[in-house]
């Protein structure tokens, strides 16, 4: 069984929910990257979205988008992320889905770069800017590789085509929590909670939120209706606010951070 539904079997038999953080690999650089993901794990985290840097924003809000650009300046590149990721793919439990452009996987070779993340230990995909439409070769390749590949539901998408979307989808269904870009939101949509039961009347998958969840209180929420919570700006904007003082800063403040947001799993679950 994959990671992930092995994860989301877990947490189903046993009443539990699920705390994704999103990481920008190699923000500020990837051995800062590399800790951040023992350190995340231990204070809570069942699955990392981890974010391949890419120049053209897609779907990225402010924060995201300059924590894309630190990463590249430091001329990092996806093969490198996959070595880091097989270097500690044995010191973890936690799932790891790849969010990355799928301009990047195509110029690299749809079949080498997933054989690659699969042997690196990355359990899934995130293709944020590949139609439905032309989906049908990369969920082959992953499913050929052992990777679930999840694909987005906008809250403007009609209930048939998110139908469809989840259809596509294996692991999990990624719903946004809002229209636009990412970035915190001092509060939820009202209608979440009807779109998440919409959702599940079409599909069987775990249903994870994300966009714009940034705290303890809105992650228990949204997990009062959902299967897992996706915060990645949040995460990401104490990455920026700390990095200028060094790695243990950067990780002691995001796993601080992580533990506080997983506080919110104990009182959904509760």
């Amino acid at each position: 069984m994959n990671r992930i539904d092995d994860i989301f079997t877990r947490c189903r038999s046993g009443g539990q929910k699920a705390l994704m953080p999103f990481i920008t690999a190699g923000d500020p650089d990837l051995a800062t990257t590399e800790r951040l993901l023992t350190r995340i794990e231990r204070a809570g985290a069942s699955i990392c979205e981890l974010g391949i840097a890419f120049s053209d924003p897609v779907a990225d809000g402010p924060v995201i988008q300059a924590s894309m650009k630190r990463a590249l300046d430091q001329h990092v590149r996806p093969s490198q992320v996959l070595e880091m990721v097989a270097r500690q793919r044995s010191k973890l439990k936690m799932g790891l889905m790849a969010m990355v452009s799928y301009s990047i996987v195509y110029r690299l070779g749809l079949d080498a770069f997933l054989r690659d993340a699969a042997q690196a230990g990355i359990d899934g995909m995130i293709f944020p800017d590949l139609p439905l439409e032309e989906s049908a070769p990369a969920r082959a390749a992953a499913a050929g590789h052992g990777l679930v590949c999840s694909f987005l539901i906008a809250p403007t998408t009609p209930i048939e085509r998110a139908r469809q979307i989840a259809q596509a989808s294996t692991g999990f269904v990624y719903l946004l929590a809002r229209a636009g870009v990412t970035g915190e939101s001092t509060s939820l949509p009202p209608d979440l909670n009807q779109r998440v039961g919409e959702l599940r009347s079409v599909t069987d998958l775990p249903i994870v939120v994300g966009f714009g969840i940034s705290n303890q209180q809105q992650v228990r929420s949204v997990l009062t209706v959902a299967d897992a919570v996706i915060v990645g700006s949040a995460i990401m904007r104490r990455v920026d606010q700390h990095h200028q003082e060094g790695a243990d800063a950067v990780v002691d403040q995001v796993s601080c951070f992580v533990s506080e947001l997983a506080g919110g799993l104990v009182q959904a679950a509760g």
